[in-house]
């Protein structure tokens, strides 16, 4: 893999409430994952499907707040089984002092 784009934002998924028996993943409570653009290991792809627009609303340049939520940066969010509770946080990433993003590197020639 050669990865050149440089990443500026993390994103944290926290399961706020849930137990593992009502997940088929087994997702409860307190399981977290933390990611920049990939899917993260262990991660049910219902929720990442469900995600990943909100994380490119962040990327684009816009916040939570757009579609109604009290933090520009943090969401709350049932999953699409209704069976675990999400909290979403995007973190800015790879900043210069100005909080300006750093440029990515030189793209692969192949």
């Amino acid at each position: 893999m050669k990865k050149w784009v440089v990443e500026d934002w993390q994103f944290e998924l926290t399961a706020i409430e849930g137990k593992s028996g009502n997940c088929r993943l087994g997702l409860e409570k307190g399981d977290m994952f933390t990611f920049t653009y990939e899917c993260p290991a262990g991660m049910c792809p219902r929720v990442m499907t469900q995600i990943y627009t909100w994380c490119e609303v962040i990327r684009c340049g816009g916040n939570f707040t757009y579609r109604g939520f009290g933090e520009k940066y943090e969401m709350d969010l049932m999953c699409p089984c209704k069976s675990i509770h999400f909290r979403l946080k995007a973190i800015p990433i790879n900043r210069d002092e100005n909080g300006k993003a750093l440029p990515n590197h030189p793209r692969p020639d192949n």
